[in-house]
């Protein structure tokens, strides 16, 4: 049974974790406002730029351009976005058990994978898989356009030079603070648009030839695409680590009061124990 000084050390020592669980969170809160700034400004550009090439893609006759040519699948590259950081509850959890479920779903495909995140790639670093490239670090202040530019070469190389076939792509997309959405997005190839039945596609009208518009906007469109699931994770990631840390704080609360309530049964018993002694030696003398 532990003594009173045990448990006032113990009590001390929480309430020293709840204080960094609550800087903690009112950190992520504010980085996360900022985060979902960056989010819902680069969402429109993104889905404007793929409804655009999409109907480009469509009308196109010649498909030549290597980011347009769809393979036989044999060999996929499945690209990883997960945290460099933990605390932030079941987020790279999830992201690992859905990479994992996707590995078991294309075992008879060829698939490599490039981490984005450190928890990503020490997880499957000790795994069979082969990893074609580890990106580690990009969250620690913003994601930073030349990180997702890097990422998004690489991409278009493998894909270009014909060493694979496909590339997906696993994320959290920011829903919500308390809801992210898990992502499993294919990014190459770009399928042409296929308009509703009964209606038609937008029309554009074109100064240069689409064939040479394609060439320069196809990596662009890869790199918008990469940047923004990138801040879409770093903002699940602080609504995430936000919730956490909120539920550290109240279950930190909840031990305290515990601990105290014990504290003081403890106390109690043991100046009731004195109080016999002393009754006793007395009663004892007389």
């Amino acid at each position: 049974m532990p003594n009173v000084l045990d448990l006032r050390r113990r009590i001390r020592s929480v309430k020293n974790t709840q204080q960094i669980t609550r800087a903690m969170k009112m950190v992520a809160a504010a980085r996360l406002r900022r985060a979902q700034q960056s989010v819902l400004s680069a969402r429109p550009y993104s889905r404007q730029m793929r409804a655009f090439l999409s109907s480009l893609a469509a009308r196109v006759e010649d498909r030549s351009h290597p980011l347009l040519a769809e393979r036989p699948l044999r060999r996929v590259l499945l690209v990883l976005v997960t945290t460099d950081r933990g605390l932030c509850g079941a987020f790279n959890s999830n992201l690992l058990r859905a990479a994992q479920r996707y590995l078991g779903e294309h075992g008879d495909q060829e698939v490599q994978m490039i981490t984005a995140g450190r928890k990503g790639r020490d997880f499957f670093r000790k795994r069979p898989v082969r990893l074609a490239g580890e990106y580690v670090h990009l969250f620690q202040r913003r994601v930073e356009f030349s990180a997702a530019q890097q990422l998004a070469a690489q991409i278009t190389e493998l894909y270009s030079s014909e060493s694979v076939d496909a590339v997906d792509m696993i994320y959290n997309e920011f829903k919500s603070l308390f809801a992210p959405n898990l992502a499993v997005e294919r990014i190459l190839p770009l399928r042409p648009a296929e308009p509703p039945k009964g209606e038609t596609l937008v029309d554009y009208i074109y100064e240069q030839p689409p064939a040479e518009i394609l060439s320069h906007l196809l990596p662009r469109y890869v790199e918008a695409e990469v940047y923004r699931a990138l801040l879409e994770s770093q903002a699940a990631e602080f609504a995430a680590r936000m919730t956490a840390m909120d539920t550290a704080t109240r279950n930190a609360h909840d031990l305290i009061g515990s601990l105290t309530l014990y504290l003081n049964r403890v106390r109690q018993a043991a100046i009731t124990k004195e109080i016999i002694e002393i009754v006793s030696g007395a009663a004892a003398a007389v």
